[in-house]
């Protein structure tokens, strides 16, 4: 078994060339040393993983928490308001149990597939206006305003109060100036605060109204774990898809052959979505983990306290698991992806997510028969960091 504690300076892998190719990393750290030491872009050390048979094993081994009180050392994650940490990312054990009981009564499939009718709606309207444009742009146009539309209606956000809450997700997601951040996640709180109590006052048949129902037992929701869901389930529901949706119309354009085979049949379309979520999911970790006692991950030991990231990305391209892995596949037999989590931490939101980018492509290639882009894919600017990847901008052309 190997050391962990060495003393000299930690590999710093995510430079410029893992931006420009994050895969070619993966792939050399898969074979040279799967389990590795790193150091973040900011200097915090952390433990990266990138074997599929470890990250499928280990999201949902339990001596690794989502806890921070188990960290030690190491990258903590995003840094929220106290009312807007108590979510389910941050919690494990019979907190997380408790909290994921009482969300799924206000999270049930049948009000997702309630939802369908608007969603179609929107991404009609959205479709509409890209008729209109000489080259939209399907990420400003399209993909970043969709799921923002489900969120409104999901939480029955007031239709005077939708444009200001989507300046304060967009710019909280995609800044201008990270500084910006700050003010747009204090203002995004006030709103679910001062939402919560109209809802209190006379609830509807919304989200948030459900939640707010919620009971077990003598138990229910407090005011700090609505806001904290309620800001989880607006900034998973929001980025994640987006770019999922502009990931994913991205890879369909580049790989023509299975674009055609999609466009002549549509039943395939939950092939698709399956494919893009291992081939061209925009979260390229998943969220960091503590160690809560000593382990050993591939022949490395690594100490109670330490923080591990399980890199998704590179386990979705691990040719131990999918033969030909870095070919896009819209047949692949294994599908048994990883995109939205493993065990107890399997995202809830699932089935929307699903909804909204099998409703995203059908509507797309249904009206706009000969979209293309519009330049080509080597101009194309993606952003990047060490925990994700997604197109900034994806003009197309929606004519012959």
């Amino acid at each position: 078994m190997r050391s962990t504690t060495d003393t000299y300076a930690l590999p710093q892998p995510f430079d410029s060339s893992f931006a420009a190719d994050p895969y070619a990393l993966y792939a050399r750290l898969r074979t040279e040393t799967p389990v590795h030491r790193v150091a973040l872009p900011d200097g915090a050390p952390v433990w990266l993983v990138t074997r599929e048979a470890d990250v499928r094993v280990w999201m949902s081994d339990q001596r690794l928490s989502l806890d921070k009180a188990y960290s030690s050392n190491g990258y903590k994650g995003f840094s929220l308001p106290p009312a807007l940490d108590a979510n389910l990312l941050n919690m494990d054990g019979e907190d997380h149990l408790r909290l994921r009981r009482l969300v799924s009564k206000g999270f049930t499939p049948l009000r997702v597939e309630d939802l369908r009718t608007s969603v179609q709606g929107a991404a009609e309207r959205l479709a509409d206006a890209l008729a209109s444009r000489d080259e939209p742009d399907l990420v400003a146009d399209f993909a970043g305003p969709l799921p923002l539309m489900v969120i409104g209606d999901l939480f029955a956000v007031p239709e005077e109060s939708r444009k200001p809450f989507a300046q304060w997700v967009t710019t909280m997601v995609a800044p201008e100036d990270p500084r910006e951040i700050p003010e747009a996640i204090g203002r995004l709180h006030r709103f679910f605060v001062d939402l919560v109590a109209a809802r209190r006052e006379e609830p509807g048949d919304d989200l948030l109204s459900a939640l707010i129902a919620a009971r077990d037992l003598d138990d229910r929701l407090s005011e700090d774990e609505l806001s904290s869901l309620a800001f989880l389930i607006l900034t998973a529901g929001v980025e994640n898809v987006q770019h999922l949706i502009g990931n994913g119309l991205y890879t369909l354009l580049v790989h023509r052959e299975q674009l055609d085979q999609l466009r002549a049949d549509h039943d395939l379309l939950p092939e698709a979505v399956e494919e893009l979520l291992r081939f061209a999911l925009p979260n390229l970790m998943a969220i960091r983990r503590f160690a809560t006692e000593d382990i050993e991950i591939g022949g490395v030991r690594i100490p109670r306290g330490d923080t591990l990231i399980l890199c998704v990305a590179s386990a979705h391209r691990d040719p131990d698991r999918y033969p030909g892995p870095d070919r896009f596949d819209l047949h692949r037999e294994d599908k048994a992806h990883l995109a939205l989590g493993q065990g107890v931490h399997y995202c809830l939101g699932a089935p929307l997510a699903r909804m909204q980018i099998q409703i995203a492509l059908g509507t797309l290639l249904r009206r706009f028969p000969h979209l293309d882009l519009a330049v080509p894919p080597e101009q194309l600017q993606w952003r990047t960091s060490w925990r994700s990847r997604s197109l900034r901008r994806l003009p197309v052309a929606i004519a012959p």
